[in-house]
């Protein structure tokens, strides 16, 4: 697997857009950020301010351009409006591996399909053009919602790691892991998009 994360990419279907997000991007998703303080409540990094949005999308240019996170911004193009924002994070070349997530939308784009629309788009990117062999999901264990939609796009649980991510609050909390296969991806990309 080899991932140019210097390289702008764009993923789209009929729902959702996708494109790398840049610092021009605060005023796109502060309405989002500053509508609900916890919107990211299972997340090590809150928006919910003006300071800690733009921490959230600096860190996010940066890491892109030190190659260990691509960032994207997401549009709903059905509510014509830019929704929140998914990652390729923890990039493994070496081992042809990645993992989808800190993925977050504001509560009026959520159980709407974008999500499911975003996740087909992304993991086609991973197993089609970046042919890696494995994808990669974490998230809190408290957070039923992820671990819902995870699981209806084919992730297979894999286990929890306790105690392994220290909270912005000081909760450390434990992170249960799925994957997906390439070996797996033609059975799944069908049902992805058709499930309610």
């Amino acid at each position: 697997m080899y991932f140019d994360l210097i390289k702008d990419i764009f993923l789209e279907n009929e729902v959702a857009f996708l494109r790398p997000i840049e610092e021009a991007d605060f005023d796109n998703l502060l309405t989002i950020a500053l509508k609900d303080k916890d919107l990211l409540q299972f997340s090590p990094r809150p928006i919910h301010s003006e300071e800690l949005l733009r921490k959230y999308i600096d860190r996010a240019v940066q890491l892109r351009r030190l190659k260990s996170r691509y960032t994207f911004i997401v549009w709903d193009k059905t509510k014509k409006l830019y929704a929140g924002s998914s990652s390729f994070l923890n990039i493994s070349e070496g081992d042809d591996r990645l993992e989808i997530g800190a993925t977050w939308y504001g509560t009026e784009f959520q159980r709407t399909g974008l999500n499911r629309n975003c996740k087909f788009l992304m993991l086609e990117y991973a197993f089609e053009v970046l042919n890696v062999v494995r994808v990669e999901f974490k998230t809190d264990e408290r957070n039923l919602a992820s671990r819902t939609a995870i699981e209806k796009i084919g992730g297979k649980f894999e286990g929890i790691l306790r105690h392994h991510t220290l909270m912005f609050d000081g909760f450390r909390r434990n992170t249960v892991c799925y994957n997906i296969l390439k070996s797996e991806w033609e059975d799944l990309k069908n049902s992805i998009l058709i499930q309610k």
